[in-house]
């Protein structure tokens, strides 16, 4: 018997050229490709310049602020239902649209794309230029959600009734003990890591991937940090918490599960599945 497990899998004989070609452009990239992909995007995004990872960041901050805008939107007009945070969650979705197509900077996707060329080089200057893309990228997204909750909170951008929504959804949200906030925070940074891991295999469905994972954020009640802290600064500048509870309350803890969901957990997983072979 010919021992063939070496040779690499070759499409069957009596295709045509073009054939062979429509095969390869529909064959997904392997974990070591979609691996090599997102490395080299981390690199690009760790060596961009201070102020543009800060602008970028506060861009993203702004138009994730869409989610808390068009769930508000959309819930001021449903009533009391059992459905109805199913339909609302797909507000939740707009604001990640937005940043994520948008290739704007959002935090938790940095957990993955920013970690693996540490992961993959691990240099004291590797880990100093991910501190400081995460601490540019956090504090920009932050200053973004505020300035958009600011502008909620003096009805300046949304009615009363749905300003009225949108506090209410604020304080569902954060009404859980800090470390349920972190546990629950987790799954948000686990889920929106693996939309890094996808996309380069997408192939046109980019968008359904964004809303698909986004909405089982949403309708999972998970803590995500970036949209949760529009709901957070919200609830704080209409007097329905602290800023202390806001930022020790949710805005921490909730930073910390993402990271553990992003970077301890997924990103970990994504680079030791391939770590073998790169290191061949």
């Amino acid at each position: 018997m010919v021992d063939d497990t070496n040779k690499e899998a070759k499409p069957v004989d009596g295709l045509s050229a073009d054939e062979i070609d429509a095969v390869a452009q529909r064959k997904a990239g392997s974990a070591k490709v979609v691996h090599e992909v997102i490395r080299l995007q981390g690199d690009e995004e760790l060596d961009r310049p201070l102020a543009s990872l800060i602008f970028s960041g506060f861009a993203a901050g702004v138009a994730i602020s869409a989610s808390i805008l068009t769930e508000a939107a959309i819930a001021a007009r449903l009533p009391d239902a059992p459905w109805r945070e199913l339909v609302v969650g797909f507000g939740y979705t707009v604001g990640f649209v937005l940043v994520i197509l948008g290739n704007l900077q959002l935090f938790t996707e940095t957990t993955v794309t920013a970690v693996l060329p540490v992961a993959t080089h691990p240099t004291r200057r590797n880990v100093g230029r991910m501190l400081r893309l995460w601490a540019a990228v956090l504090v920009a997204n932050m200053a973004g959600t505020f300035l958009v909750a600011v502008l909620m909170a003096h009805q300046l951008i949304l009615s009363a009734d749905h300003l009225k929504a949108a506090i209410e959804l604020s304080r569902t949200a954060l009404d859980h003990p800090p470390m349920e906030v972190l546990l629950l925070g987790m799954p948000a940074g686990f889920l929106v890591a693996t939309i890094a891991w996808i996309l380069p295999n997408a192939r046109g469905g980019e968008f359904w991937i964004v809303v698909l994972i986004t909405y089982a954020i949403a309708i999972g009640g998970f803590s995500h940090v970036v949209a949760g802290s529009g709901e957070a600064w919200l609830l704080a500048l209409s007097g329905g918490t602290s800023f202390a509870s806001a930022i020790g309350g949710f805005i921490l803890p909730a930073l910390l599960g993402n990271i553990i969901g992003g970077t301890g957990l997924f990103t970990v997983l994504a680079h030791g599945q391939v770590r073998p072979e790169i290191e061949e």
